[in-house]
């Protein structure tokens, strides 16, 4: 290649250089600054900070635990959804728990999603005093499901039940499994280290009803761990206990939540909604807690 064709080739590289980051390094980032100066995207550009008395405390954006060092709720307050993000509403570590349905069996590393949605339904139900049974959920709060060992067929279904494991209760955590049998075979509870995977795996639905007090929000993290809305269903059954601990008619309570209900983005996208962080705070506002 001759030089002067090499020159050429990087002077018209430089250029291209030069004007995409003229583009894309200045250009860009000014336009999408000066949109977010507009009326409406301003607040929504400085992270939608919600300030009392001048003081930041907290985002419209972020979710936060109303708990006490122990992680028990406080019942003065509302209380947000789970969080899987590190320690909970950590923005730093925002992100999923990345488990699915079929999570069902617990490991000795972890508990199942399963696990996990029926002992937050079973604590919220003896938080709020109402029933916190779910489908699928033992009354000791873990997932209700069997291992079933035995010959199969060549479907892989088992044809004679042989032995039957409450996988998900181990024998030191419980008397008796939630099931004292299996189409005639009688129900043992888990033996530490023991793998039951060779059995077909049964859940078993209970007698809970179908569409449980507890709703799914209360037992459920956010994709992303920083949901700060929960559903009014949820926020309805908090409204008892946040009334006893502000000594005010649970009625008054209801009231503020409507107030603060949000319906569905331009009445059709998402669900309705309650912000937990600007509940809390109207709380604080409207009922001060007794001295």
């Amino acid at each position: 290649m001759r030089f002067a064709n090499l020159v050429r080739l990087h002077w018209a590289a430089l250029r291209a250089l030069l004007v995409l980051t003229a583009l894309l390094g200045l250009g860009y980032p000014v336009a999408v600054w000066l949109l977010a100066q507009l009326p409406g995207l301003h607040d929504k550009a400085q992270g939608s900070i919600i300030e009392v008395d001048g003081k930041a405390v907290g985002s419209r954006l972020i979710g936060q635990s109303f708990t006490d060092a122990a992680g028990r709720a406080l019942p003065q307050y509302f209380q947000s959804r789970p969080s899987a993000a590190g320690d909970g509403y950590d923005p730093t570590a925002s992100g999923a728990s990345n488990l699915g349905p079929e999570d069902i069996v617990d490991t000795p590393a972890r508990k199942s999603l399963l696990t996990l949605v029926c002992a937050r339904s079973k604590a919220v139900g003896e938080l709020e005093h109402v029933d916190g049974s779910r489908p699928f959920c033992t009354g000791n709060g873990v997932g209700a499901v069997l291992s079933v060992l035995g010959p199969r067929d060549a479907r892989g279904s088992v044809v004679h039940p042989t032995r039957v494991v409450s996988v998900n209760e181990p024998c030191a955590t419980t008397a008796r499994p939630f099931v004292a049998s299996y189409h005639g075979v009688r129900v043992e509870c888990a033996n530490p280290g023991e793998n039951y995977s060779t059995g077909r795996i049964v859940p078993v639905r209970g007698a809970a009803p179908g569409n449980p007090p507890v709703p799914a929000d209360a037992v459920t993290a956010s994709g992303s761990g920083l949901d700060p809305d929960i559903s009014p269903a949820y926020a309805d059954i908090q409204a008892a206990r946040v009334a006893r601990a502000r000594r005010v008619g649970t009625d008054q309570i209801r009231e503020l939540i409507r107030q603060n209900e949000r319906g569905r983005d331009l009445g059709i996208f998402g669900e309705p909604r309650v912000n937990v962080v600007q509940l809390n705070l109207a709380l604080d506002q409207k009922y001060p807690l007794p001295r």
